[in-house]
């Protein structure tokens, strides 16, 4: 992105993002690449990011449903949203996106990286915006265009298209006509739309409080757990090594590794070296080869995995926490010790961040399908946005439960695993707490 000095001179007026915001974007972008800062010949990524992105957009839009009640308008919505959770993932990663129709029926989905937010509301609304868009023609030789969107509160729409050609992507460069691209030839320099109620695209942000510069931008999800992300992937490049390190090598001396006289068909003597294992022998000067002794030694060290593997998963548990979601999403499910009440308020934890994901996403939605009944010219059609979620998370815990009841019915469950289970006890603790089973006179 171009520098915040050269953005200010373009638009003649105080941007809404800084400098250390936009090289946040950046960073997070590259994890999410798999090419974190970190990221060498010893340390690969884990791609914890995606992991992380995947595993809330999943949720979030597997309990989502979503329509516009006139039917014509609906087609050309469900069309739009067909590649929601893609792009959801991405905004997720980079913190905010935008889904800003292209005509009638097609629409983009521009992350943050891709825009340069230019003024807020009150609310944390994105009024003021700038599509970046670029088209590289040759070697040092680009042209970019910035679509400049405002809308005000006197329902006014202003659309401007600004292009430029530049030698490379860290200067602007000079003004040119639209024209000079033919894809933008027939786009309007500057057009305005009176009666607007919105911004004539949806923005979504993730629910985080920016902390990087305190603006209304969007945060990554995965922020609060950069470093612990690092940790991980070095941690796995430990475990890696280790595996390789302590491969089985028998080291040979070099007098056995001489060509050895051996008996042709012909019946001729021919010198040979014996057909050994490149990677499993190593030749060497050993001590013992002059005198005959100890030709051979091997060399298979005790691994050390468990350990690794176990400082692995404490970190891949802390990432689940810092970043809400629930034990076992990331790290061993098997190695998650964890007492029912811990597991039940990770649990909790990761129902919020999801509601609070669809909540914003629902507003994001509404605004875009807004958008499409204003470029088709439907926005007085009568039509209604309908969105509702479901609430899975918490509803497999109670089918968990009911079945358990039964079990506990049908003599498979014991009750003080019941309890254990449910009340947070250790087996011990339940059983001292079941109530005494009740008398019966003859």
């Amino acid at each position: 992105m171009f520098s915040i000095k050269t953005l200010k001179e373009l638009f003649g007026q105080d941007i809404a993002i800084s400098q250390d915001m936009i090289s946040a974007i950046e960073k997070w972008g590259s994890m999410y690449r798999g090419q974190a800062p970190w990221v060498d010949e010893q340390v690969d990524s884990l791609q914890i990011e995606q992991g992380i992105c995947r595993e809330f957009a999943n949720v979030c839009l597997n309990e989502m449903e979503s329509s516009i009640s006139v039917e014509p308008l609906d087609k050309i919505y469900q069309s739009a949203v067909r590649d929601l959770n893609e792009n959801l993932q991405s905004g997720l990663a980079l913190g905010s996106f935008c889904i800003k129709p292209l005509g009638e029926d097609k629409v983009e989905y521009i992350t943050q990286e891709r825009f340069i937010p230019l003024k807020f509301d009150a609310r944390g609304r994105l009024t003021r915006v700038a599509f970046v868009d670029v088209k590289k023609v040759a070697d040092y030789d680009y042209f970019i265009r910035f679509e400049v969107h405002t809308w005000e509160e006197t329902r006014v729409l202003n659309i401007q298209n600004l292009a430029y050609r530049s030698s490379d992507m860290a200067s602007i460069g000079r003004s040119v006509p639209l024209s000079m691209v033919p894809e933008w030839a027939e786009l309007p320099e500057n057009i305005n739309y009176a009666g607007v109620e919105r911004p004539d695209f949806g923005y979504y942000r993730n629910p985080i409080k920016n902390e990087v510069d305190g603006s209304p931008c969007g945060v990554s999800v995965y922020q609060s757990a950069t470093n612990l992300i690092k940790k991980t992937d070095i941690q796995f490049g430990r475990l890696d090594w280790e595996f390789e390190s302590g491969e089985r090598v028998v080291h040979v001396d070099v007098t056995a590794l001489q060509e050895a006289p051996t008996l042709g068909q012909d019946g001729r003597t021919r010198y040979e070296m014996p057909k050994l294992n490149k990677r499993l022998y190593r030749g060497l000067n050993l001590s013992g080869g002059s005198n005959g002794e100890e030709l051979y030694k091997e060399y298979s060290p005790e691994l050390r995995d468990q350990n690794i593997i176990n400082g692995l998963n404490a970190y891949l548990r802390r990432i689940e926490f810092n970043v809400c979601l629930s034990y076992g999403d990331l790290s061993d499910v098997n190695d998650v010790d964890k007492t029912a009440t811990e597991a039940k308020i990770a649990k909790k934890r990761k129902y919020n961040m999801v509601k609070a994901i669809q909540s914003n996403l629902k507003d994001c939605l509404e605004d875009l399908a807004y958008a499409l009944a204003f470029y088709n010219g439907m926005t007085r059609s009568g039509y209604e946005f309908l969105c509702t979620f479901k609430d899975s998370i918490l509803v497999d815990e109670e089918e968990e439960r009911r079945q358990d009841r039964q079990d506990l019915a049908a003599g498979i469950m014991r009750p003080e695993e019941y309890r254990a289970k449910w009340y947070g006890e250790t087996l011990e603790e339940a059983a001292k707490n079941l109530p005494e089973p009740a008398m019966v006179e003859e």
